[in-house]
């Protein structure tokens, strides 16, 4: 709980530097600073992101220019040397235009979190080093030592691993994993007392299913627990906070990045418990450290207009190749097909226009088809590469089993419905869609004239 000592709100007007005098009455004498943090509106439900996005303030740069300027400054001066007491006691913050330190609060870096606070509509956000330090500094944060998360049973292996593995021994945070289409089981796996987070994918890595946020979001309030929503799948698509999650997290590395060169993640949320993990002195973030470098920020800041632009295309080609490679006799699933078994919901729940996501996932049932499969669509048609992560403008394929989901173990695998020769495709944007499509085509002709070749030897 952020107490009027400790650092002020996220979302902060920026001004002029100035002295820590300026902000005391006319006797000279210290006067408590109104605490106004400078936050979003309420979200709408039905507010497009990208419009939430160009309301969003703009930030000049320091000579005028039509960008921002970086603050690179590690550390900060002061005009006046009271005002570094008032600082570290949290009368003067950067809600004033007053920053101590970059691990702390950097201006850049702010207003990166007030575009991903437009983005996901929510009231304030902070920017950090990796998509898993956000995860781990938002359940460190909110359960605590002891406490107890209901999360789903199909997640990214990192995340399955922390909760599995790490933070038992680490923290004594023990989880209980469930299918979260069960909403009974959701229900009943919630320990009063000890539950303090219900835990999920909008849509789930790798496998695609659609979560139902409104209604869990509605389960998880009335159990008495935070909601945390991963939308690393689904930026602009799906707006878990406008459908009412208290913290969205994401990997800002795929999609919101798209150049697959930046490691960074994010944490969306109410400005009380962003502002929590900024406490000097028990805030998950400034204490653990995982500071994204400003430089890192402003290059992300430039990226995020022009995501829904990306998204789109993402979307729209991802579609296409789900129904023609359905077609061919290929297991698909993807969102955006009718035979999906959350589509209507994915639809109901979606921002229009979006789309169903830009993944897909081919079942080639064994490991060793899956391997040939992606090995000709790299190696003999250049359709895409053989690469962990998503969102890159190229396609990037992975037999996720036995690489971003090979923490599971196979019962866990099996319960979560990954089979052995599930490739995941993100599906990118380079090139023309017939011209990436005869791609295919031409390594799906190769797999199987080999397949031929070898029944007949046999």
């Amino acid at each position: 709980m952020v107490t009027e000592t400790q650092i002020r709100p996220v979302l902060f007007p920026v001004g002029t530097k100035r002295s820590g005098a300026e902000d005391e009455d006319s006797d000279n004498h210290p006067v408590p600073i109104p605490k106004k943090p400078y936050v979003l509106p309420p979200a709408n439900a039905k507010e497009d992101p990208a419009a939430a996005l160009a309301n969003a303030r703009h930030e000049f740069g320091e000579h005028g220019g039509v960008n921002m300027s970086i603050e690179a400054s590690a550390t900060f001066t002061v005009m006046e040397p009271e005002t570094m007491r008032r600082l570290f006691s949290g009368e003067l913050g950067p809600d004033r235009d007053f920053f101590v330190y970059s691990r702390h609060f950097n201006p850049t870096v702010l207003n990166l979190g007030r575009q991903m606070a437009a983005l996901e509509g929510t009231e304030a956000a902070y920017c950090t080093a990796s998509g898993m330090s956000a995860i781990s500094s938002v359940l460190l944060q909110l359960v605590g030592g002891g406490g107890h998360v209901v999360a789903s049973q199909t997640l990214y292996g990192g995340t399955h691993a922390l909760l599995t593995h790490f933070l038992p021994r680490a923290c004594n945070i023990t989880t209980t994993f469930v299918d979260v289409r069960d909403h009974v089981a959701v229900k009943d796996a919630v320990v009063e007392g000890r539950t303090k987070v219900l835990y999920f994918e909008a849509i789930s890595n790798p496998t695609l299913t659609v979560a139902d946020v409104p209604e869990l979001c509605r389960i998880g309030h009335e159990k008495g627990v935070m909601v945390v929503v991963d939308n690393t799948f689904a930026p602009m698509v799906l707006s878990p906070a406008r459908l009412g999650a208290d913290v969205v997290v994401h990997s800002i590395s795929k999609y919101i990045s798209g150049g697959a060169d930046i490691i960074a993640g994010a944490v969306c949320g109410p400005a009380s418990l962003v502002n929590s993990m900024m406490d000097l002195h028990q805030g998950a973030l400034v204490l653990l450290g995982p500071t994204m470098n400003a430089k890192v920020a402003f290059e992300l800041s430039e990226r995020i207009p022009h995501l829904g632009l990306r998204m789109k295309e993402h979307c729209k080609r991802a579609l296409e190749f789900a129904k023609r490679m359905r077609k061919t006799g290929l297991k698909v699933t993807y969102p955006g097909l009718e035979d999906h078994p959350q589509h209507q919901l994915l639809k109901s729940t979606a921002n229009p226009d979006y789309g169903y996501g830009g993944i897909l996932c081919v079942d080639m049932e064994t490991e060793e088809r899956a391997n040939r499969l992606m090995y000709h669509l790299q190696n003999f048609t250049q359709f895409g590469f053989m690469a962990v992560s998503l969102g890159y403008y190229e396609t990037l394929m992975s037999c996720s089993g036995s690489s971003t989901s090979s923490e599971l173990s196979n019962e866990e695998k099996a319960r979560a419905g990954i089979s052995p020769g599930l490739v995941r495709m993100s599906i990118g944007y380079t090139g023309t869609l017939e011209q990436k499509w005869a791609q295919f085509e031409k390594a799906m002709a190769k797999l199987h004239d080999e397949s031929f070749m070898f029944h007949i030897k046999n």
